[in-house]
Order: C-alpha cells, then sequence, then structure tokens
C-alpha cells in the first residue's frame, strides 16, 4: 500500500532535471516524510528529492587575506579611520586640564578596545549569514532558525524545502527555550522586526550624517591659515564639496573605489605618525590613561559635566557597524586583520598624540586635529584628510543604497530605481531617488547647524541605537543560533549594553541640541515602511478572502474561447487563484490556451542557486499551472521576458504527463507570451479606524501611484504587458 504525504506537506514531482513541482495547497514549516509508490513519476517531498549540500567557506592563503586587509580600508574603516578629526574637536568642557585630558582619553581608548576590538572584530563577526553581514543578516539568520508569523513587515510563508536551499541555515537541532518562546509570540517577534526597520532607518540617516560632519570637519582646517575665513566660508565650501560627491554617485564606486585603498592607508599612516611626534614631544607618558582610574577621576571631578561629553566620545567609535555591514565585500580573517593589526594601533597613536597635544595646549581644544599637526605637513595633511573625508561619505552613501535595495527586495519599502554600477560586483548599486533626498538632507543639516556641535549629537544618535540594536540581536542569535550558556550570553549582553546605554543617555538628554535628526530621518522612513506594508497586508488579506474557488475557476476554464499562446499572471498569492482571473475573463471572454500563475517569493536568505529558483505543478485544469520564482535577499532580480519564459516551459514540459501536453506547451509558446499585471486600488471604509482610513487612503494610495510599480522592476516588452485595474472595498 503506498504511503501518502500528509495534507500539509510540499508534495513534488522529481524529473530528471530536478525541477520541482509545489502543490498548491501546501505551506509547512516542518519536514515530514513521504514515501513514493511503485510508478513511473515518483511524488515525494520535495525536502528528500531536492537535497543540496551546504556552501563550505572559501579557504584564502594568508597573501589573499592581506590583500583583502589592504582593500578593505578603502570600503570598511573610511567612518571609523576619520573620527579623529573630530571627537576631540567635539569636546565642551570649560577649563580642562591634564586630569581630564587623560580621562577623555582613557574613555577612547576602553571604548575602542571593547566595542570595536572585542564586540565587533571577535563577536559580531561570526554571526554572518553565508559571508553577508549587518542587521539584514542576523535578522534572515534568525529566520532561518524562527518561524514567524503574524501581520508583520517582511513576511516570508516557509515551506519545508527552505531548509534545503544551499544558502539556508541548518536549523539546530538541540531544543530552545527562547526559539519556543519567539515561536509562539507575536509581540516578542514584532518588537525585533520592527527592531531591525528602525535600525535600518537610522543607518539612513548615518547616509546624510556622515557626509556632513566628515567634509566640515575636514575643510574646517582651513580656518586655522587666516582669521579672515569665517565659519560660513567653510560651511559654504563644504556644501561645494558635498554636491559634487553626490552627483558623482550616478558613476558608481567602481570607477573611484581604485584609490579609496591608497587614500585610507596614506591617512592611517599620517595620523599615526603625527600621533607618536606628538607623544613623544609633548607627554611622553600618555599612554599611562590605559589605567582606568582615570575615568572615574574625570567623574568624580566633572560629575554631570563629563556625563555629558559621552555624547562626544562615542565619535570614536562611529563607523564600527561597517565592520560587520560591509562583511560580504571580504572575510572575517580580512577585517580582523585590518582592525587589529592597521586601524586600532593607528586609531590609538592619533588619539594619545592628540590629548598629549591638548595637555600642554589646552585653548586649542577646538581645532584640535590641525592645531596638533605639524606646521610642514598642514596642507598634505588638509588633501589627504578631505579625500579620507571623502571616502568615508561616499561608504555611507553607497550602503544607503545597499539597505533601500534589501528593503525592496523584502518587500517592506516601495521600488525606486536601482541600476548596477559594476558588472563584476553585484552589491554596487546606485538610486538616484535615494541620493538626491540624501544629498538635501545633508545639505539641509550643512547650513541649519552651520558646522556647529550639534551635527556631532545626531550623528552620535545614530551610531549608539544602531550598536544598541545589534546587541540585542546579537544576543537572540547567540542563545538561538549558536546556543551558547545563558550565563555567556547574558554577561555579553550585560556588559556592552551598560556600556552602550551610559552613552546613549548622554546623547538623550542632548535631544534638543541636534540629536533629534535621526529620529526625524527615522520616523520618516519607517512611515513609509509601515504604511507600504499595512497597505500590502490588506491588499493580500482581501484577494486571499475573495479568492477564485475550484469549481468558479473550472468553469471560467470551459466557458471562456481559447486564444492561442500563453498567458502569465503575476500575483503575490502563493496558494489559489486570485481574484483578478475572475475580473480579466469578465472583461476579455477569453484566456490563453496556456495559463501559469507567477509568484515571486523573496526568502530570509542571501542568494538561490539558478537550479533552485524554479518552483512549478500542475493545477486542475489541463493548460492551467502554477510557478513560484525564488530569490534571496541579495539577489538581483534579472528576469527577461523572452529567457523568463524559455526557463518556465522547459520547467513545464519537464511535468508533462503525455506526449500532447508537450506539443501544448510548444504550440503556445510559438503563439506568444502574455504578462497580466493587478493594478489595484485600495479604499477603506467609513466604519473603520480613522488613523488606518489615512493610512490606506491616503499614504499607501500615493505610495503607489508616485514610486514604481512591480512592472517596472520586470525586464518584459511594453507590447507584451497588459495592467488590470482593480478597486479594492475593504
Amino acid at each position: 500500500m503506498e504511503h501518502q504525504p500528509p495534507a500539509d506537506d510540499v508534495v513534488v514531482q522529481v524529473s530528471a532535471a530536478a525541477v520541482a513541482a509545489i502543490d498548491e495547497r501546501s505551506s509547512t514549516n516542518d519536514e515530514d516524510d513521504a514515501g513514493a509508490g511503485d510508478v513511473c513519476r515518483a511524488r515525494r517531498t520535495f525536502s528528500h528529492s531536492y537535497k543540496m549540500e551546504h556552501r563550505k567557506p572559501l579557504d584564502f592563503t594568508w597573501l589573499q587575506i592581506g590583500v583583502l586587509s589592504y582593500q578593505s580600508l578603502g570600503i570598511v574603516y573610511g567612518d571609523l579611520g576619520t573620527s579623529p578629526l573630530y571627537v576631540f574637536s567635539s569636546v565642551k568642557l570649560p577649563n580642562p586640564g591634564e586630569d581630564d585630558f587623560l580621562g577623555i582619553l582613557s574613555l577612547i581608548l576602553w571604548t575602542l578596545t571593547l566595542i570595536g576590538l572585542i564586540k565587533y572584530t571577535f563577536i559580531v563577526l561570526r554571526a554572518d549569514d553565508h559571508g553577508e553581514g549587518g542587521t539584514f543578516a542576523l535578522y534572515s539568520l534568525l529566520r532561518q532558525h524562527v518561524n514567524f508569523k503574524g501581520s508583520m513587515p517582511m513576511p516570508v510563508t516557509r515551506l519545508a524545502s527552505d531548509i534545503n536551499l544551499k544558502f539556508h541555515s541548518k536549523k539546530c537541532k538541540l531544543p530552545s527555550k527562547m526559539r519556543d518562546f519567539l515561536e509562539k509570540s507575536t509581540l516578542a517577534q514584532a518588537v525585533i522586526t520592527y527592531m531591525v526597520l528602525c535600525a535600518t532607518s537610522m543607518v539612513m540617516g548615518d547616509g546624510a550624517l556622515t557626509p556632513a560632519i566628515s567634509v566640515l570637519s575636514a575643510v574646517q582646517g582651513i580656518q586655522t591659515r587666516s582669521d579672515r575665513i569665517t565659519q560660513e566660508h567653510v560651511v559654504i565650501l563644504s556644501v561645494i564639496i558635498l554636491i559634487i560627491l553626490f552627483v558623482c554617485e550616478r558613476f558608481g564606486t567602481s570607477k573611484v573605489s581604485f584609490a579609496f585603498s591608497p587614500i585610507m592607508l596614506l591617512w592611517f599612516v599620517f595620523v599615526a605618525f603625527i600621533g607618536l611626534y606628538n607623544i613623544i614631544k609633548y607627554y611622553p607618558s600618555v599612554l599611562k590613561a590605559w589605567n582606568p582610574i582615570y575615568i572615574i577621576t574625570f567623574f568624580s571631578r566633572n560629575k554631570k559635566a563629563a556625563w555629558e561629553e559621552l555624547g562626544a566620545v562615542v565619535l570614536c567609535i562611529t563607523g564600527a557597524e561597517a565592520m560587520f555591514a560591509d562583511l560580504g565585500h571580504f572575510n572575517k580573517s580580512s577585517i580582523q586583520l585590518a582592525y587589529s593589526a592597521i586601524v586600532y594601533p593607528s586609531m590609538i597613536l592619533a588619539y594619545a598624540g592628540q590629548a598629549a597635544f591638548l595637555i600642554k595646549n589646552p585653548s586649542m581644544l577646538s581645532t584640535t586635529f590641525y592645531s596638533s599637526t605639524p606646521e610642514p605637513l598642514f596642507w598634505p595633511m588638509f588633501i589627504i584628510a578631505t579625500l579620507a573625508a571623502i571616502v568615508a561619505s561616499q561608504a555611507l552613501i553607497s550602503a544607503s543604497f545597499s539597505i533601500i535595495r534589501q528593503s525592496i527586495a523584502l518587500g517592506c519599502f516601495p521600488r525606486v530605481t536601482m541600476k548596477h554600477t559594476s558588472e563584476k560586483y553585484e552589491g554596487q548599486v546606485y538610486s538616484p531617488e535615494v541620493n538626491y533626498f540624501l544629498m538635501i538632507v545633508c545639505i539641509l543639516i550643512t547650513i541649519g547647524f552651520e558646522g556647529g556641535p550639534q551635527i556631532g549629537q545626531a550623528f552620535g544618535t545614530v551610531v549608539i541605537f544602531v550598536m544598541l540594536f545589534t546587541t540585542a540581536l546579537m544576543s537572540v542569535n547567540m542563545v538561538i543560533v549558536w546556543q551558547w550558556h545563558i550565563l555567556l550570553v547574558a554577561l555579553c549582553f550585560g556588559v556592552f549594553f551598560s556600556i552602550e546605554g551610559i552613552y546613549m543617555t548622554s546623547l538623550l538628554y542632548k535631544v534638543l541640541q541636534g540629536g533629534w535628526v535621526p529620529f526625524v530621518i527615522t520616523a520618516f522612513f519607517l512611515s513609509i515602511t509601515t504604511s507600504w506594508t499595512y497597505g500590502r497586508r490588506k491588499k493580500n488579506e482581501y484577494e486571499a478572502a475573495n479568492l477564485v474557488d475550484r469549481q468558479e475557476f473550472l468553469k471560467i476554464v470551459t466557458m471562456s474561447s481559447k486564444v492561442p499562446g500563453i498567458c502569465i499572471f503575476c500575483t503575490d498569492l502563493m496558494n489559489g487563484i486570485p481574484p483578478i482571473v475572475r475580473h480579466y475573463v469578465r472583461h476579455t471572454g477569453s484566456i490563453r490556451e496556456v495559463t501559469v500563475f507567477v509568484t515571486v517569493r523573496i526568502l530570509p536568505v542571501t542568494f538561490v542557486l539558478p537550479e533552485e529558483r524554479f518552483l512549478v505543478d500542475k493545477l486542475d485544469h489541463v493548460g492551467v499551472y502554477r510557478c513560484i520564482l525564488q530569490y534571496g535577499y541579495m539577489d538581483k532580480h534579472n528576469i527577461d521576458d523572452d529567457d523568463f519564459v524559455v526557463l518556465v516551459v522547459a520547467s513545464l514540459k519537464e511535468i508533462a504527463d503525455n506526449n500532447d501536453e508537450t506539443l501544448l506547451l510548444d504550440s503556445a509558446f510559438t503563439n506568444g507570451t502574455t504578462f497580466v499585471f493587478g493594478r489595484t486600488i485600495l479604499k477603506m471604509g467609513t466604519g473603520r479606524n480613522r488613523f488606518k482610513r489615512f493610512v490606506i487612503n491616503n499614504l499607501y494610495r500615493f505610495l503607489q501611484k508616485n514610486f514604481r510599480s512591480n512592472m517596472s522592476s520586470l525586464k518584459i516588452a511594453p507590447g507584451k504587458t497588459l495592467q488590470v485595474g482593480m478597486h479594492y472595498e475593504i
């Protein structure tokens, strides 16, 4: 007797080409066993018929690691490396003395060590998602081990086959109370999801604040050359440089990135040399600040004033998040080597040298960097500092493009123009809308704050909140993914969250002094994200409630006249027949001889291999099929209409029952293909909550009208598309 798979299992029809056919009824989170009868084509669960080996990490020689480390200087460490431009200058302590500067230096040294070296270099970098890093990677890694349910942004319908994707992490076999808690608690899932969205929105704010503070700090050096050069001149020159920087973004990182690493290597060499020179000349024993007793002395002497200056000290660690976010461009060993051998020692010498100089010249606190630079090196250092500031700015702007791209892929941001600026590097993209939005915000910040310390307050707020979110997500992954002992996790969480939390309290105290800027930017992007995802969810709920049932669909197929060719209905629904079919047939009175329902499915994995791209199956009637097109959140959506149809037809022929069905597919293919898209307009009735009505009827509709449609991201000729408008009353 043949053993049948459970009703809720994913069933596939196995062919020689390993083309999986997915049952439209199924969507499950468990891997169930299924047997196969003695028939010519077996029916088995997808998880058993489509297993692949998980990717093995590449082995690099020490020479290759060294080259990657050198390259990472220009991509990863621009922001962190240029922080000596503005850290001490942001300190506004009245009448500081020797112990004060030693206390500030001690805070800087221990922050670079605990946060930069221990947390990011040796702990966070371990949490990669098959080589990719960043907040989305942490979230993706977590979702591969925990089934997130409920109505929230970035929903993903899980299939049993997902665990066998090459870039999907293997689920831990050991039981976890925290995993069970997360899978049962939709509130905890929502908190984690919105934490990720807040972190990514704040990084967008970083993309506007980093160019402003970096370029301003570099250009301010010319004020030390002449009393006639005012702050207004500095602001004007900075704005000109920023405009040139943003305008040149359209040419892509690859056109100028060849110069990034040598610029940053020169920068690190110069600041380390100048720091060592200042230590020897002004205060050789300055490195005694490693003793944390100076931190205690600093706080006991200055009390509240010392606590307020933490907002300036935290700027020394700006850019540490880039070590994790840019992991996909390099590897762990190269980033660890670059930070440990070059960046960390250079920063220690640079800050120690500045502190040694200030101990003897406290009146020059506001112009620390350039005042501590030896006179013969001023102009070379000015040029290198300006170039290094541009490198730091460009890296954060490019990171903003990548974040928006990932957000679009995960369905939590409306589509904007995304242009690939490099044929060699998949991740190098450019979005004109995002670029010019950041340019406008950056210029407004530069002019509005007139290059004052408020920019530093805003910048520090962004940095510390992203670090807090990373610490929280990292701790959850430690328990669920790595399965560390709870006491060890509690120790790590307690140490890092306490340090970052103290910095946060100082920055929140200065919200009105510039710290409000990142919250405004975050609120702006969150409003777009939540409005978009809420509207899409309501649309999907309406379509799920108004599906064309089996009997109605069979009637539609049999009663409608058949037209030669293939019709591809693009729908968000993985299960059932969407209501657009009813609307389409009602107005055309016909249907193609081959109909395929296509759903693009974004998975919480980095990439999906080409051989894992398609899941196809037959529906109840001859000539009607379902196709699920799978992508990872880092994949390029490169659907070309002709190639896509060829691949779909080839996959369908693999599951054809007889020669007549194969001939039908060949005949339909030669008669052409039409892509049908739905353009829906949502309208919420007066009986619903007023705020929800405003979101649907105003915000979501505005986003629909002014952002790009689904069709714009597909390479389909306009003559092959048909857009069907529908009005949904929800």
